[in-house]
């Protein structure tokens, strides 16, 4: 396996184990409808994670899911990269490269992020515990494989337009603080880059396309019946779930009929703080693990071309 292979697989898991809490939050703020979320009491929130499993409910999946599409992601987009700018070493890409090469990426990690995203969901707003693996039989037993990928189609436009902006945003970031700071090759100099840099970006991706994702969070969790779902802040009523499948157009039409346009930015602001967290983490993780595998290889932005295995 390549260098860039691991770094992407740990990053992805480490993000995932030290997110999972606020994404818990976001995925149940997102699947909530209006009247479930009006309590703003700090005690309501406590009342949602009373014990320690309920901080990692649907983790597994992500964390085995994650890693690989980590993996995935950051493999397609090196070599995305040099295929669409094959010039000398030394030479950075220019940004639409970058934005094209993320986008294809993500677009690519679509195979593990609709499957995982899925089962990740349904487990966290699930009011009973259940293990991401006997949910992921439970959906294969009645919809089959395809069940996996029911939310799909929003899902690979999320992650295309999310990653393409994810990878712009930290090589723009990174750009920047060079111009502004000049070059400073120190470990703490780098590792403070790659923390900021990478925190922004994360920041940037999910503000770009969070209403595709509340679209995707509702697609994807519709199924389940309103008594075997958990809102954030107490029950929801059952008119509130309409029963039957819907597609993501159809959903965003209700959603906004029903709720508002404020629905598609429901749960954005715990998703930024999550964000620039993980992300942070997964860029210092990404980069530190690419020094130790492959000197010569590290994804150096604005310093260096990506170069790949």
């Amino acid at each position: 396996m390549s260098a860039d292979f691991w770094a992407g697989y740990i990053s992805g898991a480490v993000g995932i184990l030290i997110g999972n809490p606020l994404d818990l939050i976001k995925v149940r703020l997102q699947s909530s409808p209006q009247a479930a979320i009006t309590a703003t009491h700090p005690s309501t929130y406590a009342s949602q994670f009373n014990s320690t499993s309920s901080l990692i409910r649907g983790a597994t999946a992500p964390i085995l899911g994650y890693g690989a599409l980590n993996a995935l992601l950051f493999m397609t987009y090196n070599r995305t990269t040099a295929f669409l700018s094959p010039g000398p070493p030394g030479q950075a890409p220019n940004l639409y490269t970058t934005f094209i090469a993320g986008a294809v990426g993500g677009l690519a990690s679509w195979v593990v992020s609709s499957p995982t995203e899925l089962i990740k969901c349904r487990a966290q707003v699930s009011n009973t515990p259940i293990s991401s693996f006997a949910l992921a039989r439970s959906v294969i037993r009645s919809e089959g494989v395809k069940g996996l990928y029911y939310g799909g189609t929003v899902t690979a436009l999320r992650d295309s337009i999310g990653y393409g902006f994810y990878f712009w945003s930290y090589e723009l970031g990174k750009r920047i603080l060079t111009a502004q700071l000049g070059e400073d090759s120190s470990p703490r100099a780098e590792a403070a880059q790659s923390l900021l840099c990478g925190g922004i970006a994360g920041v940037v991706t999910w503000a770009s396309v969070f209403p595709l994702d509340v679209i995707k969070t509702r697609v994807q969790t519709q199924a389940l019946p309103a008594a075997e779902r958990t809102p954030l802040l107490g029950a929801a009523s059952a008119a509130a779930v309409k029963q039957g499948r819907m597609g993501a157009i159809e959903t965003a039409r209700r959603i906004y009929r029903e709720e508002g346009a404020s629905v598609f930015f429901r749960g954005l602001g715990v998703c930024s703080v999550r964000a620039f967290i993980v992300n942070a983490a997964q860029w210092a993780v990404y980069e530190q693990i690419m020094k130790e595998l492959s000197p010569t290889q590290t994804f150096k932005g604005s310093n260096e071309d990506v170069h790949t295995i």
